[in-house]
C-alpha cells in the first residue's frame, strides 16, 4: 500500500482554516496539546496495540464462530452460516455507529474506552455458555445423519446471540477510531510520519489476523471453546491496557459535529428551491466570501446538477436560513459521497466471496484430511491465515518492486491508480471461487467413488488467490475513499469501507437462504440439495461456487462501467490515470486523449 499518496496537499475548493482547524487538539482533561509531550510516534504505539489485540481477539472468534455454533449449539450447517455472516456483518455496519458518536459527541479516545468494555463484556458471555452446560443443548454428534440433534432454543440461543450482539456493537464501534486517533496523534504536515503509522497499522492488523487463525484457534480446537473465548476476553483486555496507559501522551481531536446534518441541509434546500433556475454563470451560486480568500473557486460540473439550486440565493434577501442556503463546498461534499456510492456498492460482492472463506470453505476443510503429521492436525479455521500470511509477506514486495516499475510507465504516484487496484482485485476474486468449485468438486467424488479423503491443502489456493485479490480491492479502497473525501468527511467514508463488509456478508445471507429454497427437494429426490443437507458430501457445495463465480465475474464489468462515469478526482494527473487505468482493464489500450481539470 503507498500510504504516501493518502496524505495529499488539500484540494481546491477546502477552506484554508479548516487545514488549520485540523491540528487543534487537546490531552484527556481538555487542555491545549503540548508539541513536547503529546502525540507523535511514542503515543501511536499505544494505539498499534489495541489495533494488534483486539483483532487477534475478534477475528479467533468470528473465523471459528461457524465450528462453535454448528457443533456445540447444534445449527444447522446453512443457518450456522447465516449467523455467522450476519454477525460479521453487523460488525461492520456498526462501523457507522461508532463514528457518528466520536465526531458528535464522545471523541474517538472516550468511544473506544467504552466500547473496548462492552466488547470484552460479549467475549465473557461467551466463554460462560461455551463452559456451563446449562446454556448449551445436551451433546450430539451433528456429522451423524442417524441421529437428531436438538438445535438451541429459548434462553440458550438468546444467550448466544446477547454476546454476539455485545461483541459485535463494541467491535464496530471501534474500528473506524483505532486508525482515526492514531492518525491524530501527527500533525498532518508530517506526512512520512503519518505514512509510517499507516504500514504500521496495516502490519499491526494483518499481525493480529495471523496470530487469530492460527494460535488462538488451535487454542479453541485443542483445548475447548470455552478457554479459547476466554483467551479472546484476555487479550481484548490488554489491548484496552495498551490504550489506556498511553492516556497522558495522546493528542485528542474534539468532536466536531456530524455530517449528516450538512448532507440533509443541501437536500432540503434544493427541494425547497426545485423550481429555481440553475444560473449559467456558476460563480453566482452561494459560496461566503472567508472562503473565497487565498482559494481558488471550485470547477462546475453538470453531474447532479439539481443540487446546486441549494446554493441559489433568493433576491431580495439578505440572510437565509442554511436549511435554504447552502455554501458550493457543501454541495461538492454531497456531489462526491453520491459519485462513490457505485464504486462503493461493486466491492460488496467482493466481500460476500470473502464469506464463503469464513464459512462453507471452513466446513469444507473440516471435510479433508486435516493431518499435518501422523500426531499433528491443522484446525480448518486456520486456513483463513493464508491470505494474511501473503499479505504480510507480498504487500513489501508490492512496494519495493511493481510500485516504482509502475511508477515510471505510468507516472502514477502509486504505481497503478486506486481504480484500477480495485478492478484487479475484483477481477482475481473471480478465481478464488473457480478454484474453490473445482476442489470441492474433486473433494466430494473422490470421497463418494473411491471412499478417499483428501488432503486439506487442496484448498489452499483458493484462499491465495484471494489474498492477492485483497491487497488489491481493500487497500484500493480505503486509498481511493480518502482521496477523494474532503476532510470534514474523511471519518465517515472511512466508516463506508467497513459498511462494504457488512452488505457483503448479508448479501451472502441472502444468496444461501435464496439457494436453498430453489435448489430444495424436499425430500422428493427428484434434484439434489446445493444447501439443504448438513453432509456436504451430499450437498452440491461446488455448484454454489460456480454460482458466485460467474456472478463476480458479472460483477467486474459493472464496476468498469461505473468507473468510466465517475468524475471526481482530486487532481487532474490522477483523474486522467483513472480513466486510462480502466481502459487498460477493459480494452488493454491507452488512450491518450487530454483530459481538462475535473470538475466539482
Amino acid at each position: 500500500m503507498d500510504v504516501h499518496d493518502l496524505s495529499e496537499e488539500p484540494k481546491r475548493g477546502l477552506h484554508t482554516s479548516e487545514e488549520s482547524s485540523d491540528d487543534l487538539c487537546v490531552d484527556f482533561r481538555g487542555r491545549p496539546c503540548r508539541q513536547d509531550k503529546h502525540g507523535g510516534t511514542r503515543a501511536a504505539l499505544f494505539v498499534l496495540g489495541l489495533q494488534a489485540f483486539e483483532m487477534m481477539a475478534i477475528a479467533a472468534v468470528g473465523n471459528n464462530l461457524i465450528t462453535y455454533v454448528f457443533n456445540e449449539m447444534h445449527f444447522p450447517l446453512s443457518k450456522a452460516a447465516n449467523l455467522v455472516t450476519n454477525f460479521v456483518g453487523t460488525v461492520f455496519l456498526l462501523s457507522l455507529l461508532g463514528g457518528f458518536l466520536s465526531d458528535s459527541y464522545l471523541g474517538s479516545f472516550r468511544t473506544m474506552l467504552i466500547f473496548g468494555v462492552i466488547e470484552i463484556s460479549g467475549f465473557i458471555l461467551l466463554s460462560v455458555q461455551a463452559h456451563l452446560p446449562q446454556l448449551r443443548p445436551p451433546e450430539c454428534n451433528m456429522k451423524n445423519t442417524t441421529t437428531h440433534c436438538l438445535e438451541a432454543n429459548g434462553y440458550k440461543a438468546a444467550t448466544l446471540y446477547a454476546a454476539l450482539c455485545l461483541v459485535a456493537l463494541g467491535s464496530g464501534c471501534l474500528k473506524p477510531n483505532i486508525i482515526s486517533h492514531g492518525a491524530d496523534q501527527f500533525q498532518r504536515k508530517d506526512l512520512r510520519k503519518l505514512s509510517s503509522f499507516f504500514n504500521a497499522a496495516y502490519f499491526a492488523f494483518s499481525m493480529g489476523q495471523l496470530i487469530a487463525l492460527t494460535l488462538l484457534v488451535w487454542v479453541q480446537t485443542h483445548s475447548g471453546m470455552d478457554i479459547g473465548f476466554g483467551v479472546s476476553a484476555l487479550v481484548m483486555a490488554a489491548g484496552m491496557i495498551s490504550l489506556a496507559a498511553g492516556t497522558n501522551f495522546y493528542r485528542n481531536k474534539p468532536p466536531r459535529g456530524s455530517i449528516f446534518t450538512p448532507i440533509a441541509q443541501v437536500f432540503v434546500a434544493a427541494i425547497t428551491k426545485r423550481k429555481q433556475i440553475c444560473p449559467s454563470n456558476p460563480n453566482m451560486l452561494h459560496q461566503p466570501v472567508m472562503d473565497l480568500v487565498g482559494v481558488k473557486p471550485l470547477l462546475h460540473s453538470n453531474k447532479f446538477r439539481f443540487l446546486d439550486k441549494a446554493c441559489i440565493k433568493t433576491q431580495g434577501k439578505a440572510m437565509e436560513s442554511p436549511w435554504r442556503l447552502c455554501t458550493v463546498e457543501q454541495v461538492h461534499q454531497v456531489k462526491i459521497l453520491l459519485s462513490v456510492i457505485p464504486i462503493f456498492a461493486c466491492t460488496i460482492f467482493f466481500n460476500t466471496i470473502l464469506a464463503q472463506l469464513q464459512t462453507f470453505s471452513v466446513q469444507q476443510g473440516s471435510s479433508m484430511d486435516t493431518h499435518i503429521t501422523k500426531t499433528f492436525q491443522i484446525p480448518p479455521a486456520s486456513l483463513q491465515a493464508i491470505p494474511y500470511i501473503i499479505l504480510i509477506f507480498v504487500v513489501p514486495l508490492y512496494e519495493t518492486f511493481f510500485v516504482p516499475l509502475a511508477r515510471k510507465l505510468t507516472g502514477n504516484d502509486s504505481g497503478i491508480s486506486p481504480l484500477q487496484r480495485i478492478g484487479t482485485g475484483l477481477f482475481f476474486a473471480t478465481f478464488s471461487m473457480v478454484a474453490a468449485a473445482l476442489v470441492e468438486k474433486k473433494r466430494r467424488e473422490s470421497f463418494l467413488e473411491q471412499n478417499v479423503t483428501v488432503s486439506i491443502f487442496w484448498i489452499a489456493p483458493q484462499f491465495l488467490i484471494f489474498g492477492l485479490s485483497e491487497m488489491f480491492t481493500a487497500v484500493g479502497l480505503v486509498e481511493f475513499f480518502y482521496k477523494q473525501s474532503s476532510q470534514s468527511m474523511q471519518s465517515f467514508l472511512t466508516a463506508m469501507t467497513y459498511c462494504s463488509y457488512s452488505f457483503g456478508f448479508y448479501l451472502s445471507s441472502v444468496l444461501v437462504s435464496a439457494v436453498n429454497k430453489v435448489t430444495s427437494s424436499n425430500g422428493s429426490g427428484t434434484r439434489e440439495d446445493w444447501l439443504g443437507d448438513n453432509d456436504l458430501n451430499k450437498d452440491r457445495l461446488d455448484l454454489f461456487y460456480w454460482l458466485l463465480a460467474s456472478l463476480s465475474f458479472i460483477n467486474f464489468f459493472n464496476y468498469l462501467f461505473w468507473s468510466r462515469w465517475y468524475s471526481f478526482g482530486p487532481s487532474a494527473t490522477q483523474h486522467r490515470a483513472e480513466v486510462n487505468s480502466l481502459e487498460d482493464l477493459e480494452d488493454g489500450v491507452n488512450k491518450d486523449s487530454k483530459m481538462e481539470q475535473p470538475r466539482i
